[in-house]
Protein backbone atom coordinates (compact mmCIF):
# COMPACT_ATOMS: atom_id res chain seq x y z
CA UNK A 1 0.00 0.00 0.00
CA UNK A 2 1.44 3.56 -1.23
CA UNK A 3 0.21 6.30 1.35
CA UNK A 4 0.49 8.09 -1.49
CA UNK A 5 -2.36 6.65 -3.18
CA UNK A 6 -4.23 6.53 -0.04
CA UNK A 7 -6.79 8.72 1.67
CA UNK A 8 -4.93 9.70 4.59
CA UNK A 9 -5.85 13.57 6.78
CA UNK A 10 -4.74 14.02 9.87
CA UNK A 11 -5.54 17.15 11.59
CA UNK A 12 -4.11 19.29 14.41
CA UNK A 13 -7.48 20.59 16.03
CA UNK A 14 -10.04 18.76 17.79
CA UNK A 15 -13.59 19.62 18.32
CA UNK A 16 -14.40 21.62 21.66
CA UNK A 17 -16.77 18.57 22.57
CA UNK A 18 -14.09 15.71 22.16
CA UNK A 19 -13.35 14.87 25.94
CA UNK A 20 -11.82 11.31 25.40
CA UNK A 21 -8.67 10.58 24.51
CA UNK A 22 -9.84 8.24 22.18
CA UNK A 23 -12.48 11.04 20.62
CA UNK A 24 -9.60 12.95 19.99
CA UNK A 25 -7.46 10.78 18.53
CA UNK A 26 -9.56 9.17 16.01
CA UNK A 27 -10.74 12.80 14.97
CA UNK A 28 -6.96 13.81 14.69
CA UNK A 29 -5.52 10.81 12.89
CA UNK A 30 -8.73 11.05 10.92
CA UNK A 31 -10.19 7.75 11.26
CA UNK A 32 -13.47 8.96 11.67
CA UNK A 33 -15.59 12.16 10.75
CA UNK A 34 -18.85 13.39 12.65
CA UNK A 35 -21.91 13.29 10.38
CA UNK A 36 -24.66 13.84 13.12
CA UNK A 37 -24.96 13.51 16.59
CA UNK A 38 -23.98 10.12 17.66
CA UNK A 39 -23.25 9.03 13.83
CA UNK A 40 -19.90 8.80 12.21
CA UNK A 41 -18.11 7.79 9.20
CA UNK A 42 -15.26 5.77 9.29
CA UNK A 43 -12.56 7.11 7.16
CA UNK A 44 -10.35 4.09 5.03
CA UNK A 45 -7.97 4.23 7.88
CA UNK A 46 -10.75 3.72 10.54
CA UNK A 47 -12.30 1.07 8.22
CA UNK A 48 -8.78 -0.50 8.35
CA UNK A 49 -8.66 -0.82 11.88
CA UNK A 50 -12.35 -1.70 12.49
CA UNK A 51 -11.86 -4.79 10.15
CA UNK A 52 -8.82 -5.81 11.55
CA UNK A 53 -11.08 -6.51 15.10
CA UNK A 54 -14.00 -7.69 12.79
CA UNK A 55 -11.82 -10.67 11.27
CA UNK A 56 -10.50 -11.78 14.85
CA UNK A 57 -14.19 -12.11 15.96
CA UNK A 58 -15.14 -14.07 13.23
CA UNK A 59 -12.55 -16.25 13.01
CA UNK A 60 -13.19 -16.91 16.61
CA UNK A 61 -16.59 -17.70 16.90
CA UNK A 62 -16.23 -19.43 13.57
CA UNK A 63 -13.55 -21.67 15.91
CA UNK A 64 -16.34 -21.60 18.87
CA UNK A 65 -18.63 -23.26 16.57
CA UNK A 66 -20.84 -20.96 15.66
CA UNK A 67 -22.54 -20.31 12.33
CA UNK A 68 -22.78 -16.57 10.81
CA UNK A 69 -25.95 -15.08 9.22
CA UNK A 70 -27.29 -11.68 8.89
CA UNK A 71 -30.80 -10.28 10.50
CA UNK A 72 -33.05 -6.87 8.97
CA UNK A 73 -32.08 -4.24 10.91
CA UNK A 74 -35.59 -3.17 9.94
CA UNK A 75 -37.89 -4.94 12.32
CA UNK A 76 -41.93 -5.12 12.45
CA UNK A 77 -43.87 -3.50 15.67
CA UNK A 78 -45.86 -6.82 15.58
CA UNK A 79 -42.63 -8.83 16.34
CA UNK A 80 -41.55 -6.62 19.38
CA UNK A 81 -45.10 -6.51 20.35
CA UNK A 82 -44.88 -10.43 21.01
CA UNK A 83 -42.22 -9.58 23.59
CA UNK A 84 -43.64 -6.74 25.20
CA UNK A 85 -40.71 -4.77 24.32
CA UNK A 86 -42.49 -2.21 21.81
CA UNK A 87 -43.03 -0.19 24.66
CA UNK A 88 -40.90 -1.88 27.61
CA UNK A 89 -37.50 -1.29 25.47
CA UNK A 90 -38.06 2.83 26.36
CA UNK A 91 -36.58 6.04 23.74
CA UNK A 92 -33.79 3.99 22.91
CA UNK A 93 -35.45 2.21 20.66
CA UNK A 94 -36.07 4.20 16.92
CA UNK A 95 -39.72 3.67 15.61
CA UNK A 96 -40.20 4.50 11.94
CA UNK A 97 -43.55 4.04 9.51
CA UNK A 98 -43.07 2.92 6.06
CA UNK A 99 -45.17 4.27 3.57
CA UNK A 100 -47.97 2.05 3.71
CA UNK A 101 -48.33 3.22 7.62
CA UNK A 102 -46.60 0.12 8.86
CA UNK A 103 -44.76 0.57 11.87
CA UNK A 104 -41.04 -0.54 12.28
CA UNK A 105 -37.85 -0.12 14.49
CA UNK A 106 -34.28 -0.06 13.50
CA UNK A 107 -32.83 -2.99 15.59
CA UNK A 108 -31.11 -2.02 18.70
CA UNK A 109 -30.95 -6.02 19.33
CA UNK A 110 -31.67 -9.07 17.90
CA UNK A 111 -33.39 -11.55 20.00
CA UNK A 112 -36.74 -11.22 18.73
CA UNK A 113 -35.64 -11.14 14.82
CA UNK A 114 -33.41 -14.12 15.54
CA UNK A 115 -36.28 -15.38 17.95
CA UNK A 116 -38.84 -15.66 15.11
CA UNK A 117 -35.94 -17.31 12.65
CA UNK A 118 -35.53 -20.16 14.86
CA UNK A 119 -38.87 -20.68 15.37
CA UNK A 120 -39.72 -21.08 11.41
CA UNK A 121 -36.05 -23.17 11.38
CA UNK A 122 -35.62 -25.52 13.89
CA UNK A 123 -38.47 -27.86 14.92
CA UNK A 124 -36.52 -30.59 16.57
CA UNK A 125 -33.93 -31.94 19.44
CA UNK A 126 -31.79 -33.17 16.63
CA UNK A 127 -31.13 -29.84 15.45
CA UNK A 128 -29.84 -28.16 18.75
CA UNK A 129 -27.65 -27.17 20.55
CA UNK A 130 -26.76 -24.29 17.28
CA UNK A 131 -25.60 -20.93 17.75
CA UNK A 132 -26.24 -18.23 15.26
CA UNK A 133 -23.81 -14.82 14.80
CA UNK A 134 -23.78 -11.75 12.96
CA UNK A 135 -21.85 -8.49 12.73
CA UNK A 136 -24.09 -6.40 11.90
CA UNK A 137 -25.07 -2.35 12.48
CA UNK A 138 -27.03 -1.86 15.57
CA UNK A 139 -28.84 1.97 16.22
CA UNK A 140 -29.93 3.34 19.92
CA UNK A 141 -31.05 6.81 20.43
CA UNK A 142 -28.89 7.62 23.24
CA UNK A 143 -30.08 10.99 24.80
CA UNK A 144 -27.30 11.95 24.73
CA UNK A 145 -24.71 10.65 22.41
CA UNK A 146 -20.81 11.44 23.86
CA UNK A 147 -17.18 10.02 23.58
CA UNK A 148 -17.28 9.46 19.86
CA UNK A 149 -17.82 5.95 18.76
CA UNK A 150 -17.53 5.42 22.15
CA UNK A 151 -21.65 6.01 23.43
CA UNK A 152 -22.40 6.87 19.47
CA UNK A 153 -26.17 6.50 18.18
CA UNK A 154 -25.19 4.06 15.28
CA UNK A 155 -22.20 1.54 15.89
CA UNK A 156 -21.20 -1.98 14.45
CA UNK A 157 -21.91 -5.02 16.72
CA UNK A 158 -21.28 -8.67 17.33
CA UNK A 159 -24.05 -10.46 18.50
CA UNK A 160 -24.87 -14.29 18.55
CA UNK A 161 -28.08 -15.85 20.19
CA UNK A 162 -27.74 -19.75 20.53
CA UNK A 163 -30.70 -22.40 20.96
CA UNK A 164 -30.75 -25.20 23.73
CA UNK A 165 -33.04 -28.22 24.46
CA UNK A 166 -32.03 -27.89 27.89
CA UNK A 167 -30.36 -25.87 30.94
CA UNK A 168 -27.29 -27.97 30.96
CA UNK A 169 -26.74 -27.69 27.08
CA UNK A 170 -27.18 -23.57 27.68
CA UNK A 171 -24.62 -23.31 30.48
CA UNK A 172 -21.66 -25.60 28.00
CA UNK A 173 -22.08 -22.74 25.55
CA UNK A 174 -22.08 -20.06 27.72
CA UNK A 175 -18.61 -21.15 28.97
CA UNK A 176 -17.41 -21.90 25.79
CA UNK A 177 -18.41 -18.34 24.86
CA UNK A 178 -16.86 -16.78 27.86
CA UNK A 179 -13.62 -18.96 26.28
CA UNK A 180 -14.24 -17.58 22.86
CA UNK A 181 -14.52 -14.08 24.31
CA UNK A 182 -11.12 -14.75 26.59
CA UNK A 183 -9.09 -15.55 22.80
CA UNK A 184 -10.65 -12.77 20.96
CA UNK A 185 -9.51 -9.79 23.65
CA UNK A 186 -6.26 -11.60 24.12
CA UNK A 187 -5.61 -11.92 20.51
CA UNK A 188 -6.74 -8.44 19.94
CA UNK A 189 -3.87 -7.26 22.79
CA UNK A 190 -5.71 -6.23 25.13
CA UNK A 191 -5.48 -5.33 29.13
CA UNK A 192 -9.03 -6.78 30.05
CA UNK A 193 -10.96 -8.47 33.13
CA UNK A 194 -14.45 -10.75 32.66
CA UNK A 195 -16.56 -9.84 35.81
CA UNK A 196 -19.48 -11.25 37.11
CA UNK A 197 -22.05 -8.67 36.01
CA UNK A 198 -26.38 -7.61 36.56
CA UNK A 199 -27.86 -8.80 33.12
CA UNK A 200 -30.19 -5.20 32.72
CA UNK A 201 -32.99 -4.69 30.41
CA UNK A 202 -31.45 -7.73 28.23
CA UNK A 203 -32.62 -10.07 31.11
CA UNK A 204 -31.61 -13.28 31.65
CA UNK A 205 -30.33 -16.13 34.37
CA UNK A 206 -26.91 -15.31 34.71
CA UNK A 207 -24.36 -13.21 32.56
CA UNK A 208 -21.06 -11.43 32.81
CA UNK A 209 -19.44 -8.72 31.37
CA UNK A 210 -15.91 -8.09 29.46
CA UNK A 211 -14.30 -4.98 30.25
CA UNK A 212 -10.91 -2.98 28.84
CA UNK A 213 -9.21 -1.87 31.96
CA UNK A 214 -8.69 2.06 31.32
CA UNK A 215 -8.84 5.11 33.53
CA UNK A 216 -11.94 6.60 31.70
CA UNK A 217 -13.63 3.67 32.10
CA UNK A 218 -17.45 4.43 33.11
CA UNK A 219 -17.72 1.10 35.19
CA UNK A 220 -16.10 0.66 38.56
CA UNK A 221 -15.10 -2.98 38.77
CA UNK A 222 -13.98 -4.98 41.84
CA UNK A 223 -11.49 -7.22 42.03
CA UNK A 224 -9.80 -9.82 44.07
CA UNK A 225 -5.72 -10.07 44.92
CA UNK A 226 -6.16 -13.55 45.60
CA UNK A 227 -7.73 -14.84 42.54
CA UNK A 228 -9.56 -14.47 39.44
CA UNK A 229 -12.77 -13.23 41.02
CA UNK A 230 -13.77 -10.29 39.50
CA UNK A 231 -17.24 -8.59 39.61
CA UNK A 232 -18.81 -5.22 38.24
CA UNK A 233 -19.48 -3.08 41.88
CA UNK A 234 -22.93 -3.41 40.88
CA UNK A 235 -23.05 -7.36 41.95
CA UNK A 236 -19.44 -7.64 43.60
CA UNK A 237 -19.65 -9.19 46.92
CA UNK A 238 -17.16 -8.81 50.03
CA UNK A 239 -16.80 -11.61 52.57
CA UNK A 240 -18.99 -11.79 55.71
CA UNK A 241 -18.74 -9.91 58.24
CA UNK A 242 -17.09 -10.84 61.85
CA UNK A 243 -19.20 -11.73 64.27
CA UNK A 244 -21.46 -9.15 66.24
CA UNK A 245 -19.96 -8.94 69.70
CA UNK A 246 -21.48 -8.25 72.47
CA UNK A 247 -23.39 -5.17 73.47
CA UNK A 248 -21.14 -2.99 75.91
CA UNK A 249 -23.28 0.29 76.29
CA UNK A 250 -26.81 1.64 76.88
CA UNK A 251 -28.74 3.39 74.71
CA UNK A 252 -29.10 7.23 75.00
CA UNK A 253 -29.68 9.77 72.94
CA UNK A 254 -26.78 12.71 71.60
CA UNK A 255 -27.92 15.93 70.53
CA UNK A 256 -26.98 16.67 67.09
CA UNK A 257 -28.65 19.84 66.25
CA UNK A 258 -27.03 20.08 62.70
CA UNK A 259 -25.43 17.10 61.40
CA UNK A 260 -27.01 15.47 59.56
CA UNK A 261 -25.07 12.92 58.10
CA UNK A 262 -22.59 10.07 58.91
CA UNK A 263 -19.19 12.45 58.76
CA UNK A 264 -20.87 14.98 60.91
CA UNK A 265 -22.27 13.07 63.60
CA UNK A 266 -18.81 11.17 63.74
CA UNK A 267 -16.74 14.02 63.76
CA UNK A 268 -19.31 15.26 66.48
CA UNK A 269 -18.86 12.37 68.91
CA UNK A 270 -15.29 11.34 68.22
CA UNK A 271 -16.32 8.26 66.87
CA UNK A 272 -14.78 6.55 63.45
CA UNK A 273 -17.35 6.72 60.23
CA UNK A 274 -17.81 2.55 60.58
CA UNK A 275 -19.30 3.06 64.18
CA UNK A 276 -22.32 5.02 62.47
CA UNK A 277 -25.36 3.15 60.70
CA UNK A 278 -27.04 5.09 57.17
CA UNK A 279 -30.50 5.49 56.48
CA UNK A 280 -32.09 5.18 53.38
CA UNK A 281 -36.16 5.94 53.31
CA UNK A 282 -37.90 3.60 49.99
CA UNK A 283 -41.47 3.02 48.96
CA UNK A 284 -42.42 0.11 47.23
CA UNK A 285 -44.45 -0.45 44.48
CA UNK A 286 -46.78 -1.70 46.54
CA UNK A 287 -46.55 0.95 49.05
CA UNK A 288 -44.85 -0.41 51.66
CA UNK A 289 -42.06 1.60 53.84
CA UNK A 290 -38.49 0.70 53.45
CA UNK A 291 -35.74 1.88 55.57
CA UNK A 292 -32.58 0.47 54.29
CA UNK A 293 -29.24 0.55 56.44
CA UNK A 294 -25.82 0.35 55.76
CA UNK A 295 -23.07 1.37 57.50
CA UNK A 296 -21.77 4.66 57.72
CA UNK A 297 -19.17 4.33 55.27
CA UNK A 298 -20.80 2.57 52.74
CA UNK A 299 -23.40 3.32 50.05
CA UNK A 300 -26.47 1.38 49.12
CA UNK A 301 -26.33 -0.64 46.13
CA UNK A 302 -29.62 0.17 44.36
CA UNK A 303 -30.05 -2.86 42.13
CA UNK A 304 -28.76 -5.33 44.71
CA UNK A 305 -31.93 -3.59 46.92
CA UNK A 306 -34.13 -3.72 43.95
CA UNK A 307 -33.78 -7.23 43.47
CA UNK A 308 -34.78 -8.39 46.88
CA UNK A 309 -38.48 -10.01 47.07
CA UNK A 310 -40.92 -7.15 46.58
CA UNK A 311 -37.90 -4.66 46.21
CA UNK A 312 -38.68 -4.28 42.33
CA UNK A 313 -39.70 -1.27 40.75
CA UNK A 314 -38.98 0.44 43.99
CA UNK A 315 -38.28 4.53 44.57
CA UNK A 316 -36.96 6.68 47.33
CA UNK A 317 -39.46 8.21 49.70
CA UNK A 318 -40.98 11.49 49.69
CA UNK A 319 -40.16 14.01 52.64
CA UNK A 320 -43.81 14.08 53.43
CA UNK A 321 -43.86 9.88 53.51
CA UNK A 322 -40.35 10.06 55.57
CA UNK A 323 -41.84 12.26 58.34
CA UNK A 324 -45.78 10.13 58.23
CA UNK A 325 -43.82 7.09 58.71
CA UNK A 326 -40.53 8.17 61.05
CA UNK A 327 -41.43 11.69 62.57
CA UNK A 328 -38.65 13.37 61.28
CA UNK A 329 -36.67 15.43 58.65
CA UNK A 330 -34.08 13.08 56.65
CA UNK A 331 -30.75 13.05 58.34
CA UNK A 332 -32.30 12.04 61.72
CA UNK A 333 -33.67 8.92 60.43
CA UNK A 334 -33.40 5.43 62.39
CA UNK A 335 -34.85 2.24 62.88
CA UNK A 336 -35.40 2.65 66.43
CA UNK A 337 -39.52 3.12 67.51
CA UNK A 338 -40.65 4.56 64.31
CA UNK A 339 -44.09 6.23 64.42
CA UNK A 340 -45.62 3.47 61.56
CA UNK A 341 -44.67 -0.31 60.89
CA UNK A 342 -42.02 -0.25 58.60
CA UNK A 343 -40.07 -3.21 56.55
CA UNK A 344 -36.05 -2.75 58.03
CA UNK A 345 -33.40 -4.25 56.07
CA UNK A 346 -30.42 -4.21 56.66
CA UNK A 347 -26.77 -4.75 54.72
CA UNK A 348 -24.43 -7.31 56.45
CA UNK A 349 -22.00 -5.10 57.66
CA UNK A 350 -24.87 -2.88 59.66
CA UNK A 351 -26.08 -6.01 60.89
CA UNK A 352 -23.06 -7.10 62.36
CA UNK A 353 -22.36 -3.94 64.59
CA UNK A 354 -23.46 -3.20 68.12
CA UNK A 355 -23.00 -0.23 70.22
CA UNK A 356 -24.13 1.95 66.90
CA UNK A 357 -24.65 5.41 66.31
CA UNK A 358 -28.26 6.00 64.02
CA UNK A 359 -30.90 8.34 63.79
CA UNK A 360 -33.54 8.81 66.32
CA UNK A 361 -36.31 10.18 64.19
CA UNK A 362 -36.44 13.26 66.52
CA UNK A 363 -35.12 16.18 64.23
CA UNK A 364 -31.50 16.99 65.69
CA UNK A 365 -31.21 14.02 67.82
CA UNK A 366 -29.37 10.59 67.19
CA UNK A 367 -29.57 7.29 69.02
CA UNK A 368 -25.98 5.68 70.28
CA UNK A 369 -25.03 2.55 71.80
CA UNK A 370 -28.09 1.34 69.98
CA UNK A 371 -28.00 -2.69 69.68
CA UNK A 372 -30.00 -5.39 67.91
CA UNK A 373 -32.35 -7.84 69.53
CA UNK A 374 -32.11 -5.15 72.64
CA UNK A 375 -32.86 -1.79 71.46
CA UNK A 376 -34.60 -3.00 68.31
CA UNK A 377 -36.09 -6.22 66.61
CA UNK A 378 -33.65 -8.03 64.63
CA UNK A 379 -33.50 -6.75 61.41
CA UNK A 380 -34.10 -8.72 57.51
CA UNK A 381 -30.49 -9.02 56.27
CA UNK A 382 -29.30 -8.83 52.89
CA UNK A 383 -26.03 -7.88 50.91
CA UNK A 384 -27.18 -4.34 49.85
CA UNK A 385 -24.01 -2.36 49.63
CA UNK A 386 -21.15 -1.31 47.37
CA UNK A 387 -17.71 -3.05 47.74
CA UNK A 388 -15.51 -0.79 48.60
CA UNK A 389 -11.44 -0.93 48.06
CA UNK A 390 -9.89 -2.61 50.88
CA UNK A 391 -12.86 -4.93 51.67
CA UNK A 392 -12.30 -8.76 51.78
CA UNK A 393 -12.91 -11.02 49.22
CA UNK A 394 -14.59 -14.25 49.70
CA UNK A 395 -11.24 -15.98 48.54
CA UNK A 396 -9.41 -14.32 52.01
CA UNK A 397 -7.65 -11.68 49.03
CA UNK A 398 -8.17 -8.49 49.29
CA UNK A 399 -10.90 -6.38 46.64
CA UNK A 400 -9.57 -3.76 44.58
CA UNK A 401 -10.94 -1.30 42.45
CA UNK A 402 -10.36 -0.26 38.72
CA UNK A 403 -12.23 1.61 36.00
CA UNK A 404 -13.22 -0.51 32.57
CA UNK A 405 -15.30 0.35 29.30
CA UNK A 406 -17.43 -2.73 28.32
CA UNK A 407 -16.75 -4.24 25.03
CA UNK A 408 -18.46 -7.65 25.54
CA UNK A 409 -21.55 -9.23 27.25
CA UNK A 410 -22.50 -13.13 27.72
CA UNK A 411 -26.13 -13.81 29.01
CA UNK A 412 -28.11 -16.86 29.69
CA UNK A 413 -31.18 -15.75 28.99
CA UNK A 414 -33.24 -18.84 29.66
CA UNK A 415 -36.76 -19.25 27.90
CA UNK A 416 -38.44 -15.98 28.04
CA UNK A 417 -37.92 -14.61 24.64
CA UNK A 418 -38.86 -18.29 23.38
CA UNK A 419 -41.78 -18.65 25.80
CA UNK A 420 -43.06 -15.69 24.31
CA UNK A 421 -42.31 -15.86 20.53
CA UNK A 422 -43.89 -19.51 20.99
CA UNK A 423 -40.03 -21.15 19.67
CA UNK A 424 -40.51 -24.64 20.64
CA UNK A 425 -38.78 -28.43 19.39
CA UNK A 426 -39.77 -31.30 19.69
CA UNK A 427 -37.84 -33.39 21.94
CA UNK A 428 -37.41 -37.44 21.62
CA UNK A 429 -40.70 -37.95 23.14
CA UNK A 430 -42.60 -35.88 20.12
CA UNK A 431 -43.43 -33.72 22.65
CA UNK A 432 -43.21 -29.91 22.02
CA UNK A 433 -40.35 -27.70 24.39
CA UNK A 434 -39.52 -24.17 24.65
CA UNK A 435 -36.08 -23.90 23.80
CA UNK A 436 -33.48 -22.28 26.19
CA UNK A 437 -31.29 -19.36 25.12
CA UNK A 438 -28.30 -17.59 25.07
CA UNK A 439 -27.59 -14.23 24.39
CA UNK A 440 -23.33 -13.12 23.61
CA UNK A 441 -22.64 -9.69 22.44
CA UNK A 442 -19.46 -7.52 21.58
CA UNK A 443 -18.95 -4.01 20.66
CA UNK A 444 -16.85 -3.97 17.58
CA UNK A 445 -16.63 -0.39 16.89
CA UNK A 446 -16.52 0.21 20.39
CA UNK A 447 -13.44 -2.32 20.72
CA UNK A 448 -11.23 0.32 18.53
CA UNK A 449 -11.92 3.42 21.03
CA UNK A 450 -11.30 1.40 24.10
CA UNK A 451 -8.04 0.35 22.58
CA UNK A 452 -7.02 3.80 21.99
CA UNK A 453 -8.25 4.79 25.73
CA UNK A 454 -5.92 1.95 26.76
CA UNK A 455 -2.95 2.70 24.42
CA UNK A 456 -2.03 5.97 23.60
CA UNK A 457 0.80 8.69 24.84
CA UNK A 458 0.90 12.44 24.14
CA UNK A 459 2.09 11.65 20.42
CA UNK A 460 -0.97 9.60 19.56
CA UNK A 461 -2.46 6.44 19.22
CA UNK A 462 -0.18 2.95 20.22
CA UNK A 463 -1.83 -0.07 18.37
CA UNK A 464 -1.67 -3.50 19.53
CA UNK A 465 -0.38 -4.96 16.24
CA UNK A 466 -3.27 -7.42 15.73
CA UNK A 467 -5.25 -3.92 15.33
CA UNK A 468 -3.10 -1.58 13.66
CA UNK A 469 -3.81 0.01 9.97
CA UNK A 470 -0.47 -1.65 8.86
CA UNK A 471 2.09 -3.28 11.00
CA UNK A 472 4.99 -1.62 9.70
CA UNK A 473 5.44 1.70 7.43
CA UNK A 474 8.33 2.21 5.73
CA UNK A 475 8.85 5.78 5.42
CA UNK A 476 11.29 7.14 2.32
CA UNK A 477 13.36 10.35 2.88
CA UNK A 478 14.23 11.20 -0.45
CA UNK A 479 14.44 15.04 -1.02
CA UNK A 480 16.92 14.60 -4.30
CA UNK A 481 14.61 11.56 -5.63
CA UNK A 482 17.40 9.24 -5.46
CA UNK A 483 16.43 5.86 -7.71
CA UNK A 484 18.50 3.93 -5.52
CA UNK A 485 16.34 5.10 -2.34
CA UNK A 486 13.18 4.26 -3.91
CA UNK A 487 14.31 0.93 -4.95
CA UNK A 488 15.45 0.10 -1.66
CA UNK A 489 12.31 1.19 0.00
CA UNK A 490 10.56 -1.04 -2.37
CA UNK A 491 12.44 -3.87 -2.05
CA UNK A 492 11.76 -3.92 1.57
CA UNK A 493 8.29 -3.64 1.53
CA UNK A 494 8.08 -6.67 -0.90
CA UNK A 495 10.72 -8.45 1.29
CA UNK A 496 8.78 -7.70 4.86
CA UNK A 497 5.11 -8.39 3.22
CA UNK A 498 6.22 -11.84 1.96
CA UNK A 499 7.27 -12.31 5.71
CA UNK A 500 3.35 -12.22 6.00
CA UNK A 501 3.46 -8.31 7.39
CA UNK A 502 0.77 -5.95 6.86
CA UNK A 503 3.46 -3.26 5.55
CA UNK A 504 2.72 0.40 3.79
CA UNK A 505 4.61 2.82 1.64
CA UNK A 506 5.17 6.16 2.88
CA UNK A 507 6.10 7.69 -0.50
CA UNK A 508 4.46 10.94 0.00
CA UNK A 509 7.52 13.10 -0.13
CA UNK A 510 6.57 15.17 3.42
CA UNK A 511 9.59 16.00 5.60
CA UNK A 512 11.13 13.85 8.03
CA UNK A 513 9.31 15.69 10.82
CA UNK A 514 5.56 16.10 9.74
CA UNK A 515 5.80 12.56 7.87
CA UNK A 516 7.00 10.95 11.29
CA UNK A 517 4.40 12.65 13.23
CA UNK A 518 2.01 11.14 11.14
CA UNK A 519 2.66 7.89 11.73
CA UNK A 520 2.76 8.04 15.54
CA UNK A 521 -0.73 9.43 15.86
CA UNK A 522 -2.05 6.91 13.70
CA UNK A 523 -0.15 4.35 15.98
CA UNK A 524 1.67 1.98 13.72
CA UNK A 525 4.08 -0.16 15.57
CA UNK A 526 7.06 -0.36 13.47
CA UNK A 527 8.85 2.39 11.81
CA UNK A 528 11.64 1.98 9.41
CA UNK A 529 12.95 4.77 7.64
CA UNK A 530 14.91 4.51 4.16
CA UNK A 531 17.06 7.26 3.10
CA UNK A 532 20.66 7.92 1.16
CA UNK A 533 22.41 8.12 4.42
CA UNK A 534 21.60 4.76 5.80
CA UNK A 535 21.81 3.10 2.29
CA UNK A 536 25.69 4.49 2.32
CA UNK A 537 25.94 3.24 5.87
CA UNK A 538 24.21 -0.10 5.01
CA UNK A 539 21.64 0.48 7.95
CA UNK A 540 17.84 1.54 8.34
CA UNK A 541 16.72 3.67 10.57
CA UNK A 542 13.85 1.59 12.80
CA UNK A 543 11.60 2.55 15.69
CA UNK A 544 9.16 0.91 17.76
CA UNK A 545 6.28 3.22 18.50
CA UNK A 546 6.35 2.08 21.97
CA UNK A 547 10.11 3.21 22.14
CA UNK A 548 11.51 6.28 23.14
CA UNK A 549 14.90 6.50 20.60
CA UNK A 550 15.24 5.24 16.92
CA UNK A 551 18.42 2.41 16.09
CA UNK A 552 20.12 2.02 13.01
CA UNK A 553 19.75 -1.46 12.14
CA UNK A 554 21.23 -3.73 9.40
CA UNK A 555 19.06 -5.62 7.10
CA UNK A 556 19.71 -8.95 8.45
CA UNK A 557 18.83 -7.05 12.38
CA UNK A 558 15.94 -5.06 10.96
CA UNK A 559 14.59 -9.09 9.73
CA UNK A 560 14.77 -10.49 12.74
CA UNK A 561 13.46 -7.78 14.83
CA UNK A 562 10.26 -7.55 12.87
CA UNK A 563 10.35 -11.60 12.73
Amino acid sequence: MRLSQFHLRTTKETPADAELASHKLMLRAGMIRKLASGLYSWSPLGLRVLRKVEAIVREEMNRAGAVELLLPTIQPRELWEETGRWEKFGGQLLKITDRKEQHYCYSPTAEEAITDFARQELSSYKQLPVNFYQIQTKFRDEIRPRFGVMRAREFLMKDAYSFHLDDASLVAEYENMKAAYTRIFTRLGLEFRAVQADSGAIGGDASQEFHVIADSGEDALAFSTASDYAANVEAAIAADPAPRPAASQAMHKVATPTQKTCDAVAELLGITLQQTVKSVAAVTAAGQFVLALVRGDHEVNDIKLGKLEGMADYRLANEAEIVAHLGAQPGFLGPVAPQQAIRVIADRDAAALADFVVGANENGFHLAGVNWGRDLPEPEVADIRNVVAGDRARDGGELKLARGIEVGHVFQLGRQYAQALKATVLDENGKAQVMAMGCYGIGVSRIVAAAIEQNHDEAGIIWPESMAPWQVVVCMINPKNDPAVTAAAQDLVTELQAKGLDVALDDRGLRPGSMFADIELIGIPHRVVVSERGLAAGTFEYRSRRASEAENLDREQLLARLG
